[in-house]
């Protein structure tokens, strides 16, 4: 298991997982914008991969650059797949090359990569592959997606029971990066956790304050990122907030981290961030 780290790690690791497929390539796109990504994707294609993109139905402003893209993959040879619209959106981004699943928490643009604070996890756990793979299949189908035991955090299937116990099973520390804490069971986990001592820090917003828990604004860098690291040891990276349209509503991925060096690389760039981050108080509005 290996984290991505941006900004500073580029677009270069997601170019080198393209260029290493042998034999298949499932991703899901939400936004891109970078052509090295685009690039190495049709070259796959070129060198016999079979290659397929599960491109997002719709995104805020960006539906006419999604359907242009559709017609550069096709026309580089690459199966391409629109997302249903039964959610209210399909926002996760992930992609399976060969036998390593990418659960990225930024999409592939330059906003996200170059000038965000966001994480990727690349892993071999051949269960959690194997489920990202039927979710795809699911989603590409339009068929339902009746998940299994995985590392996996799927919205709306999933989520909320996977995270809630993860969170719940904090005992010391609890590290987030999220952009709008808003769930009312999440934050009641929260608040059970808080009085029990169990250190929280959120860098991001939290809709209610909660004693004992302290919040900060993101400093210089753009947050993109949905991250918890729980004891320093364990972590959480995907696309979803602790918001119940996330949760509830729309197709998300997250990945749980059981890796305790890659959850120390996390903590780390966290203890980073807190630093120059400034102080805010949550608001209840």
């Amino acid at each position: 298991m290996k984290a991505i780290v941006q900004p500073g790690a580029g677009v270069g690791p997601v170019v080198q997982a393209i260029r290493r497929a042998r034999t298949a390539i499932d991703v899901c796109i939400f936004r891109l914008d970078r052509k090295e990504i685009e690039e190495a994707l049709a070259a796959a294609v070129v060198r016999g991969v079979r290659v397929r993109a599960l491109i997002a139905n719709t995104n805020t402003g960006g539906e006419s650059n999604l359907r242009k893209l559709e017609q550069r993959l096709l026309a580089a040879g690459i199966t391409v797949i629109r997302t249903d619209d039964e959610l209210v959106r399909y926002h996760g981004k992930y992609m399976v090359a060969d036998a390593v699943l990418y659960v990225f928490g930024f999409n592939f643009t330059k906003i996200d990569i170059d000038k965000s604070r966001s994480f990727a996890i690349a892993t071999r756990d051949q269960r959690t592959v194997k489920e990202a793979l039927k979710l795809f299949e699911s989603d590409a189908s339009r068929q339902p997606y009746t998940p299994a035991r995985s590392n996996l955090a799927v919205s709306p299937e999933t989520a909320r029971e996977v995270l809630g116990r993860f969170l719940g099973g904090a005992k010391k520390s609890l590290a987030i990066y999220d952009v709008n804490i808003q769930d009312p069971a999440m934050i009641k986990v929260l608040k059970e956790l808080a009085g029990k001592g169990v250190q929280i820090r959120v860098i991001g917003k939290l809709k209610e304050v909660i004693a004992n828990v302290t919040v900060r604004r993101p400093g210089a860098l753009r947050l993109h990122v949905r991250a918890i690291i729980r004891d320093g040891t364990k972590a959480f990276v995907g696309s979803q907030s602790l918001r119940k349209v996330e949760l509830d509503k729309r197709r998300e991925i997250g990945v749980l981290v059981n890796n305790p060096a890659v959850a120390r690389q996390l903590m780390q760039v966290f203890e980073s961030d807190w630093m120059p981050a400034e102080e805010a108080v949550a608001s209840a509005s």
